[in-house]
């Protein structure tokens, strides 16, 4: 047991301090709980899935069906101060600098997938992507060129060389900052 001074001043502090509670710091914040790996790695998802979202805010329209002669290879151009453009990409003269491979892709994602790449592309000035859509006769052969066609920021396609997919690809030509229009 502890001894406590017998004094005066003692037992005049202890009793004018004897109703007081102890205080809880609100400057102090404990440290958060971490996730646990799932918990973040889902988050990230999430996350991610936000991000491509908001990229793709381009709403494709599945109704709208463009004119190609099918003949010929697959050719869009937007207007005619890009046909040299165009035509340099058809002999080759453009290599894509990104790539969107949409084997096993629905259509629904493959729009979303199509709508992100255009931005990303635009947004990190790349000319040139190639978009692979598969050589058969399927939805996406048919619905990408459509959608390319409405997106703004397209100026053009052909159907990649043999290189970059032949029958089975596009290459795609998007708008830079430089290319647009003045207001």
């Amino acid at each position: 047991m502890k001894k406590v001074p017998q004094n005066d001043d003692f037992e005049s502090f202890a009793s004018l301090f004897k109703d007081t509670k102890r205080i809880k710091s609100d400057k102090y914040l404990a440290p958060r709980a971490s996730m646990t790996q799932k918990a973040e790695s889902l988050h990230k998802r999430k996350q991610a899935m936000q991000t491509k979202q908001r990229n793709a805010s381009f709403e494709f329209s599945d109704g709208f069906e463009a004119h190609f002669d099918g003949n010929q290879s697959m050719l869009f151009c937007r207007d005619e101060r890009h046909r040299a453009q165009i035509k340099a990409l058809r002999r080759g003269e453009y290599v894509p600098e990104l790539i969107l491979d949409l084997h096993g892709v629905n259509r629904e994602d493959a729009k979303l997938e199509l709508a992100a790449v255009i931005q990303e592309a635009y947004d990190k000035h790349h000319e040139c992507i190639n978009i692979i859509h598969g050589v058969s006769g399927g939805v996406l052969k048919q619905h990408v060129p459509n959608w390319l066609v409405q997106h703004p920021k397209v100026i053009g396609f052909h159907q990649a060389p043999l290189e970059w997919g032949g029958k089975g690809a596009l290459l795609v030509l998007v708008a830079t900052r430089r290319d647009e229009k003045p207001n």
